[in-house]
């Protein structure tokens, strides 16, 4: 999976309850669907809730740069999508691209960078754990 295969990862509505006093969605909100398109997006690269519980394993983000394009207002439905920019033995980076679904715009986008950690050692893991063997250096 790569940017250019983007899977959609999230769809919802924006509720009156999470419109600021500029009458458009608060920047929290963003964030929060972007939070629940990351989940979805590692469950199909077999990084399921399951597998990381079971497995002692974590995922943590350490870095994240959000562009905002377009306003969105109450009753806006939304989706998203996400692909891959890289995958290395140890961080993952990721793009997530927010639309309106009624006009096609994208109104917002968000790069993500995340680890692959232990939960017992810390320290970051390989994170090709399910799709790819992990090289070592």
């Amino acid at each position: 999976m790569s940017v250019e295969t983007e899977i959609e990862t999230y769809r919802g509505v924006v509720y009156p309850w999470q419109i600021d006093h500029m009458d458009h969605m608060n920047v929290q909100f963003y964030t929060a669907c972007f939070d629940a398109a990351t989940w979805h997006l590692f469950a199909a690269l077999g990084m399921t809730p399951g597998y990381l519980k079971q497995n002692r394993r974590g995922m943590a983000a350490v870095e994240q740069r959000t562009l905002y394009k377009q306003e969105l207002h109450a009753g806006a439905l939304i989706r998203i999508t996400s692909g891959l920019l890289e995958m290395k033995p140890k961080t993952i980076r990721f793009l997530h691209r927010m639309y309106d679904t009624e006009s096609g715009a994208e109104v917002a986008s968000t790069e993500l960078v995340g680890v692959h950690h232990r939960h017992a050692q810390g320290g970051a893991v390989c994170a090709r754990h399910r799709r790819a063997p992990c090289r070592r250096s």
